[in-house]
């Protein structure tokens, strides 16, 4: 409360909030809160600690540029840095409803395969956004972080039954990383960052992992978190994306993806919140069996339906 009324001084438009509350999602060490005033729209004011000020405002930049492709994502309205209290923020539009992670389930099979459509349409347009030709080649850079993560998931102590053939899979399939594009990446696509309401999808959130590389890397969300929620979503997010024409080589890359996934989210959940560890290896076990251990890189859940 305290850290609040402090925001309060120093950011002017606080002052005429009627309410200010915390927002306690994610596994990000920035603070989030929701603000709601009496005569104008709800927003989110979102704080890090100062040293991360150049990666907020890069952020900001890109969800300003979002803007310019009709993105169906929170309006940028502010950001700036509170020096003497050692934080930098920026201040979002608040898009009313609520996370499809939750709500998805209780739609019809249609209703969540359309949100899904939207969903992906979305996706396609945040991948408008070209990297700089100063970023390294994508094959480099994820190989680069394959390598580090597998050598850290071999010393982490936890075994994945069958990880050396995973391990061949992806030393097999690794062409298919060279030459992709480099493009905007929201690096965490999934169901508990899109907002539905009315039974509509109502846009995305949540863009402070983004990164920059090749797009189908988006895509290996739903393999991990999307599918178990709702596989209609899932679908729908795909055909969306591509209007309805996969191309040839988006199963291969999916599928080396998410081969690469598992490593890093064992060492990463055991590091950062290592009471899922036993969800998390359960998911993987799903995702593995999915895909027969990558017999096939196309995962048996997915199923050219119409709904």
């Amino acid at each position: 409360m305290v850290f609040i009324e402090h925001l309060r001084e120093r950011i002017p438009f606080l002052n005429v909030s009627t309410d200010i509350q915390e927002i306690h999602k994610g596994f990000s060490k920035d603070k989030k809160y929701i603000v709601h005033f009496e005569h104008r729209e709800s927003c989110i004011i979102r704080t890090a600690d100062i040293e991360q000020y150049e990666r907020k405002k890069a952020e900001f930049e890109r969800i300003t540029e979002l803007q310019t492709f009709d993105v169906k994502t929170s309006d940028p309205i502010e950001i700036g840095r509170l020096d003497e209290l050692g934080i930098c923020y920026y201040v979002l539009s608040y898009i009313e409803g609520e996370d499809a992670r939750d709500l998805l389930p209780s739609y019809s099979s249609k209703e969540q395969y359309e949100i899904g459509l939207e969903a992906g349409r979305d996706l396609a347009k945040i991948h408008l956004i070209q990297a700089s030709s100063l970023y390294d080649p994508w094959y480099d850079r994820i190989m680069k972080k394959y390598t580090s993560y597998v050598e850290a998931y071999h010393s982490c102590g936890i075994k994945i039954d069958g990880d050396s053939i995973i391990i061949d899979f992806i030393a097999k399939n690794e062409r298919y990383l060279k030459n992709r594009r480099n493009c905007f990446q929201h690096d965490d696509f999934h169901v508990g960052n899109i907002i539905v309401k009315d039974k509509q999808y109502a846009g995305v959130i949540d863009f402070n992992r983004f990164g920059w590389g090749d797009p189908i890397h988006d895509f290996l969300k739903i393999g991990l978190f999307s599918k178990e929620v709702s596989i209609p979503f899932s679908i729908g997010q795909i055909i969306g994306y591509f209007d309805n024409n996969i191309p040839e080589e988006f199963w291969s890359l999916y599928s080396i993806y998410l081969g690469m996934n598992v490593f890093s989210s064992v060492v990463w959940t055991k590091k950062v919140v290592p009471e899922k560890l036993d969800e998390m290896i359960e998911r993987l076990y799903c995702i593995l069996e999915d895909h027969k251990y990558f017999e096939n890189i196309k995962p048996s859940w997915y199923k050219e339906a119409t709904y």
